[in-house]
């Protein structure tokens, strides 16, 4: 048994996230010896690591408790698991596309800005536009030459 810093540094993750993770039941919560201590186990660590990697991928909290769920099922079906990595692969797909959207606002902003010593600043009026809140074009202004 290992104390929750040693399986932390083992893990690679904090010890507040493994306590977080024991009260939303992500993960069971450690047996506690004689001393009140959290006891870990390699097993608990295994799973921390699992966690760990899954989370860095960008899975939510729901996705990695049907994946812990899934992990521990011996009975599990892959088209299971595939179908929640499908998934997550359709909300990337809606963040690039979201990103890529974003970028191109900015970049029409950047390119309209002099950057000279002039005050007026194009990208400073397109994040204050007021009332058009869906654009970057600030509402009534016409862009700068």
């Amino acid at each position: 048994m290992m104390t929750i810093g040693e399986a932390a540094q083992q893990a690679s993750v904090p010890a507040k996230t493994i306590r977080y993770y024991e009260s939303i039941g992500l993960v069971s919560a450690a047996a506690r010896g004689a001393n009140h201590y959290r006891g870990y186990t390699d097993a608990d660590v295994a799973m921390l690591r699992f966690i760990g990697r899954a989370r860095r991928l960008g899975f939510t909290i729901e996705d990695l408790k049907q994946l812990v769920a899934l992990y521990r099922d011996r009975s599990r079906a892959s088209a299971d698991v595939k179908a929640i990595a499908l998934h997550h692969i359709e909300r990337i797909d809606r963040k690039l596309e979201e990103l890529r959207t974003v970028r191109a606002a900015l970049a029409e902003l950047a390119d309209r800005c002099h950057g000279d010593e002039r005050p007026d600043c194009p990208i400073l009026d397109g994040l204050a536009g007021a009332g058009d809140e869906g654009s970057a074009e600030p509402a009534g202004r016409v862009p700068a030459p």
